[in-house]
C-alpha cells in the first residue's frame, strides 16, 4: 500500500516508523526533513494529506511534537479524516467508527512499543459498515461540503 508520511522533525520515532512500514511491505512517500533540520508542520502535513485526498496514496501518517497540530492541519483537507492515536484502543475506534484515513502520531509521546501496537491495529481494523455508522460518516461528509461551500461564497 502507498502511504504518505510527514513530520516536522526527524526523530528516532520517524526512523522506527520507516522500518515498520518497510517490514510490512508498504511504499512510502515522505515529506519532511532529512536530518537535524526542522520544517513547518502545516506545510509537510498538507503535502501528505493532499496525496491521500487525491488518491495518490491510500493512507497517510502525519507527525509533529504532540500530534495535535498535524491532525488539525490534515483535517483541513477535504476528504481527510485524521485521528490522533496514542494507543491501540483509540486507533481501533478511529478506524472502526471514524473511518480515519490519516493517522496522526506524537513524536514526544509515542515509543517504539506503542508505535507497533498502533500500526498493528491501524492496518488490521476495517471500517465499520453497519448502517448507523455509515450514516455518521455521511454526516461528516455533509459537514465538510457545507463548510467548503460557505467558504467559497
Amino acid at each position: 500500500m502507498k502511504i504518505a508520511v510527514s513530520t516536522d522533525e526527524r526523530t528516532p520515532l520517524v526512523e522506527s516508523l520507516f522500518c515498520e512500514l518497510k517490514e510490512r511491505g508498504h511504499d512510502v512517500t515522505y515529506f519532511g526533513p532529512e536530518k537535524d533540520e526542522s520544517m513547518d508542520w502545516p506545510v509537510v502535513t498538507e503535502r501528505a494529506a493532499q496525496l491521500v485526498a487525491s488518491g495518490e496514496a491510500a493512507e497517510g501518517i502525519v507527525m509533529c511534537w504532540t500530534g495535535t497540530g498535524a491532525s488539525i492541519a490534515a483535517n483541513k483537507i477535504k476528504g481527510i479524516r485524521a485521528a490522533l492515536c496514542l494507543d491501540g484502543a483509540t486507533t481501533k475506534g478511529a478506524r472502526t467508527w471514524n473511518h480515519a484515513n490519516v493517522l496522526a502520531l506524537s513524536l514526544q509521546s509515542t515509543d517504539d512499543t506503542t508505535l507497533k501496537e498502533i500500526l498493528d491495529v491501524w492496518f488490521t481494523t476495517p471500517y465499520s459498515s453497519d448502517k448507523w455508522n455509515l450514516q455518521q460518516i455521511d454526516r461528516i461528509r455533509k459537514l465538510e461540503q457545507a463548510s467548503s461551500s460557505e467558504s467559497s461564497t
